[in-house]
């Protein structure tokens, strides 16, 4: 099982940066996708979450300025993310999860520094 995470970088804020999160190893199109998000000295937090059947919530802190979106033929999950807030900083982290049987897999993180 993989998840490789790719996207992250240096951006301004206000900036955008969309990343991507390449699965493998298990059958994509039936787990649940989501992002969480690490930043320094900070616990790991959900930022989105969209489920198998399409449907996305949203961390209150992201809410009109993150976009979670899913390709199962690309077995690949993307998170757009705009006007970007130096609060935003932080390694982001791809995560698949089923319930039945209870799997959890994570990806290796993606830096995400804002900074002007």
């Amino acid at each position: 099982v993989q998840l490789v995470e790719s996207g992250g970088g240096m951006v301004q804020p206000g900036g955008s940066l969309r990343l991507s999160c390449v699965a493998s190893g298990f059958i994509f199109s039936a787990y649940d996708m989501g992002w969480y998000r690490q930043a320094p000295e900070k616990q790991r937090e959900l930022v989105a979450v969209i489920t198998r059947g399409g449907r996305t919530n949203y961390a209150d802190f992201v809410k009109g300025r993150f976009t979670i979106s899913r390709d199962n033929a690309k077995n690949t999950v993307y998170l757009q993310m705009n006007s970007l807030k130096p609060e935003d900083t932080a390694v982001y982290y791809c995560n698949a999860e089923i319930l039945v049987p209870l799997r959890h897999y994570w990806g290796q993180g993606t830096q995400v520094p804002i900074s002007s």
